[in-house]
């Protein structure tokens, strides 16, 4: 549904985007994930045919976008950052009017606009003057707009910013209840917003994709070390050192906890449990905890993009 192949877009000298590749499976929600200044907003920008590329091809529902610019806006919708909404005008008056200026014909529109607000659940205030909504409601008139004519494709950039956490779950669960009838891509920066949404993940840093793969396949791929904490009654000084002789064992630090609490790194290859364990009992230290540390996609998405600034979107 979503191709796209090589596609860079320098701004002068610098590379916003530079040579990247993904695809977007029709029906899927695609996470498009990276720090501020990653290059996602630009990556939008090129999708939705504002802006051209540089180089490279990218194609939606089958038309290029540079090509066949006007065949891929009929079959998107986009919901910037800021939604595009006319504050004056009541909430059905201007989904009467994207939907005209979207092409749905005059005897579609009525039913369209219906839809669009039954899907964004905005019927309970189809009559209000937008700039009396709440930042929720307004985000959700904001993807109304983005629906009235049915898109294949659905491009959301940051959709939940600005919401407080009550509105963010309403707009997160109704990205998801699209799925299947709207291949979607959310470009973010907010990670509990990909985990919690999207079935696979594209993470871009400095321009570049550095990674690509479901939320589970990522963790997967990018754990290291394997991580304990270790929560005995005992001399600090002496667990530290009793622990960090175990073999396979590469770091162990000082953590937080209500008795001596540490942090342990080892070889991936190598199970410690069973040897910590041994060292706890031989020196005759009670035991409250001792707990494997799960590879978060915080963990993942800290590792790939924690490098030197790049360019700028």
């Amino acid at each position: 549904m979503i191709d796209v192949q090589q596609v860079s877009r320098y701004f002068g000298d610098v590379a916003a985007v530079n040579d990247i590749s993904f695809k977007v499976e029709k029906g899927e929600i695609v996470g498009f994930l990276g720090p501020n200044a990653a290059g996602k907003t630009t990556a939008m920008r090129v999708l939705t045919t504002y802006l051209p590329a540089t180089s490279g091809t990218a194609t939606v529902a089958g038309f290029d976008v540079h090509e066949q610019s006007m065949e891929v806006r009929k079959r998107i919708g986009y919901l910037p950052e800021n939604p595009p909404l006319y504050q004056d005008m009541r909430v059905r008056d201007y989904l009467e009017f994207v939907a005209k200026i979207k092409g749905v014909a005059p005897a579609d529109r009525h039913k369209a606009v219906d839809e669009a607000m039954d899907k964004a659940a905005i019927g309970d205030v189809s009559g209000r003057v937008i700039k009396y909504l709440s930042k929720g409601y307004k985000q959700r008139v904001g993807l109304a707009q983005a629906l009235v004519h049915n898109p294949e494709v659905l491009i959301l950039d940051e959709p939940t910013v600005r919401l407080d956490p009550n509105q963010i779950i309403e707009v997160r669960q109704l990205i998801k209840s699209l799925a299947g009838n709207h291949t979607i891509i959310l470009s973010t920066h907010i990670l509990p917003e990909v985990s919690m949404t999207c079935e696979r993940v594209v993470i871009i840093n400095k321009g570049v994709i550095v990674a690509e793969d479901t939320t589970e396949g990522l963790t997967k791929k990018h754990a290291g070390a394997t991580r304990l904490t270790v929560s005995v009654d005992a001399p600090l000084q002496a667990v530290m050192e009793k622990i960090g002789a175990v073999r396979g064992v590469t770091k162990v630090e000082k953590t937080s906890g209500d008795h001596t609490t540490v942090f342990v790194e080892s070889d991936k290859e190598v199970e410690i449990r069973p040897e910590v364990a041994q060292v706890l009992v031989a020196n005759g230290w009670p035991l409250y905890e001792l707990k494997a540390e799960d590879v978060s996609l915080e963990d993942v998405f800290l590792h790939l993009t924690t490098q030197e600034e790049g360019p700028v979107e």
